[in-house]
């Protein structure tokens, strides 16, 4: 009998707009993965675009729910975070990590907090450090570029870039937490033609590129990341699963752009979904 594999996702839920939440249990679960969700935030729209939106801060509920969770004796094979809305949430989640880590459990942090250069608002400037912090803790890291300029605190340069100039970025990534700390950097890219990842296993960097669409769609680095710990978690090298992640994403995004939908609606991965999902599940990948 199969035994399927559990996971803790920690993001917000925006109740509009394809992100967070809205995209990791979906994806988790039609990779078979029985996916749990602590919410951080619930927020009326993503902040990708949208005015006037609502915000309900869940930092207090987040510490009790894992103290329930402890109480039942629930396990995790991996703990993924994503938008976390604050210093104390990061914190809060340092706590979260070492309740629930065990030696064969998976620790993916996306540390969102910024794009195209610059750092959220919703962010103060400490928050990059903050997140550092957290990112020591993480067996995957997977920040985009900009992410990854603000986690070494090194200034945003944009692309095209070389190998070189990603491969040195990597290894300053991977010093926070020690050379065995697993990558996938996000955005890459070396000609305008294309865009993908960068995954470093610890050992060797590896590429992952596909057709670059001329838009850019909130919430497919949620996209991403959710479907490379699917690949994963249904026994997919970090190389072969950051290739299914790319491809995935890259497909949604293609799909969403030749039916010119509103970008900050997010990408219709709702349309590829079960048959993407179940190729992973049959082959891993």
């Amino acid at each position: 009998m199969k035994t399927f594999k559990k996971a803790a996702a920690i993001h917000d839920i925006s109740c509009f707009g394809r992100c967070s939440l809205t995209v990791a249990l979906p994806i988790l679960s039609a990779a078979g993965v029985n996916c749990s969700v602590v919410p951080t935030a619930v927020l009326s729209t993503h902040t990708g675009g949208f005015d006037g939106f609502t915000y309900r801060d869940l930092t207090e509920d987040i510490l009790p729910i894992a103290k329930h969770w402890q109480s039942l004796g629930l396990e995790f094979d991996a703990l993924y975070s994503g938008f976390l809305g604050s210093t104390e949430q990061v914190e809060i989640l340092e706590v979260f990590i070492k309740m629930f880590r065990r030696p064969e459990t998976v620790v993916l942090v996306d540390p969102v907090m910024g794009d195209n250069g610059k750092l959220y608002k919703t962010f103060s400037q400490n928050f990059p450090g903050e997140m550092a912090k957290l990112c020591r803790m993480a067996d995957l890291i997977t920040p985009n570029m900009t992410e990854a300029a603000l986690l070494i605190n090194e200034s945003y340069r944009e692309g095209p870039y070389t190998r070189e100039y990603i491969e040195s970025t990597i290894k300053k990534l991977a010093s926070l937490g020690g050379e065995s700390r697993q990558i996938v950097l996000t955005g890459v890219y070396f000609s305008e033609k294309e865009l993908g990842a960068a995954a470093y296993d610890g050992t060797v960097v590896r590429y992952a590129m596909a057709e670059r669409v001329p838009q850019q769609y909130p919430g497919t680095g949620d996209v991403f990341a959710s479907a490379l710990l699917a690949a994963l978690m249904n026994g997919a090298d970090l190389s072969n699963g950051t290739e299914s992640a790319v491809k995935f994403a890259a497909d949604c995004i293609k799909l969403t752009f030749e039916a010119g939908t509103d970008p900050r609606f997010g990408v219709n991965f709702e349309a590829i979904l079960a048959k993407k999902m179940s190729n992973m599940i049959q082959y891993g990948v």
